[in-house]
């Protein structure tokens, strides 16, 4: 077909194609339409409770801004008591998408039966006069068991395919101009994240000895090709404490709603460690992760800035010109790249590749 004679046409042309390749070149992917044919079945997540409304209108007008208004993928709020109808109304009118709030049944935030609460009480006081963090919380134990392997079983959540987690006080740094949701399907990733960190491995002591409990009870479910080397560099045998910081992640739930997945969190749980010790849902994703997934499987969304108090994932180049980034990248106070505590995302990157005869993600 020729070219539109018109100078300010051809002009126009032109000047998208350029941009459309800069984009593709410069980031990797291509904005996408957003009609409703091509969004995916997905969601935002949000754990939150009634007080938490003023932090949470911040969090929602820095993804609405950045993304959502675009898209209006819909908004899933639980809390493990009813919420308010100012939370309601002061969380619904940040959005045009639709938004379900539900209350987290009481058998997702209480004690299982095989947990001795006494223990529980005694370990809580114990890890409290150590200074461990969050150490001495009731709260934050249930709050991270039932991230750990129920928020996915709400009722709520079942009609859903892919969820991104969103947490009150968080900030996202850049504007994505594509949908991280059909990327993810597309490519058929699993797990997305942006920050990696070290654990506090006083919360977790004998996290990874349940772990190996594990993979000698189940060899016929950790499969050969698989990321264990980004979490022990011995082969199984120690943990290096390197996991994905979770208030930010996007999955894909049929990962956790695999039998592999609902067998080793069955099996954590009846360890007792979310209880007895402060087993958070990051690690217990993470190594999940690394044990039933294939490298390729896992997505580093290094051009999504992101802040979570404490540390922050902040791009650098080209991709952050052209996402009108406003963190700093240099910044080693911040930006966890450039910190100690950050040489996890570089780890990931010398994570060996899968075989390509062998992989599952394109």
């Amino acid at each position: 077909m020729p070219l539109p004679r018109s100078p300010l046409v051809r002009y126009l042309l032109l000047a998208v194609g350029v941009v459309a390749l800069y984009a593709l070149l410069h980031t990797g992917y291509v904005s996408y339409p957003t009609s409703d044919s091509q969004r995916v079945n997905a969601c935002f997540t949000v754990l939150a409770r009634n007080q938490d409304w003023r932090a949470l209108r911040d969090s929602m007008k820095q993804i609405e801004d950045r993304f959502n208004r675009r898209y209006n993928y819909p908004y899933v709020f639980l809390n493990d008591e009813p919420f308010s109808d100012e939370f309601i109304n002061m969380t619904r009118s940040m959005t045009q998408a639709e938004v379900h709030y539900g209350q987290i049944p009481s058998e997702h935030w209480s004690y299982p039966e095989y947990i001795n609460q006494t223990r529980a009480s005694e370990a809580r006081a114990k890890m409290k006069q150590d200074d461990v963090m969050y150490g001495g919380s009731e709260s934050y134990r249930h709050m991270c068991r039932f991230e750990s392997g129920l928020f996915f079983k709400h009722p709520l959540m079942q009609q859903f395919d892919y969820y991104w987690r969103l947490e009150p006080g968080i900030q996202y740094l850049c504007d994505i101009n594509y949908d991280p949701f059909l990327l993810m399907k597309q490519r058929r990733i699993r797990y997305g994240w942006t920050i990696a960190i070290y654990e506090l491995m006083n919360t977790v002591p004998t996290l990874w000895d349940s772990v190996r409990r594990f993979m000698q009870t189940h060899p016929d479910l950790i499969p050969e090709h698989n990321a264990l080397w980004w979490v022990s560099r011995d082969n199984g045998t120690s943990y290096n404490g390197c996991h994905f910081w979770s208030n930010f992640e996007i999955a894909d739930l049929s990962f956790y709603r695999s039998p592999e997945y609902q067998q080793f969190f069955d099996f954590l749980d009846h360890e007792g460690g979310f209880f007895y010790e402060r087993w958070g849902d990051a690690p217990v994703h993470s190594i999940a992760a690394a044990l039933f997934l294939q490298k390729e499987e896992v997505h580093w969304f290094r051009d999504i800035g992101y802040y979570h108090p404490g540390w922050q994932h902040c791009p650098s180049g080209d991709a952050w010109l052209a996402n009108r980034c406003t963190c700093d990248p240099n910044d080693k106070s911040k930006t966890i790249t450039n910190a100690g505590w950050g040489k996890c995302s570089h780890q990931w990157e010398m994570l060996p590749d899968t075989p390509r005869h062998l992989r599952k993600a394109l």
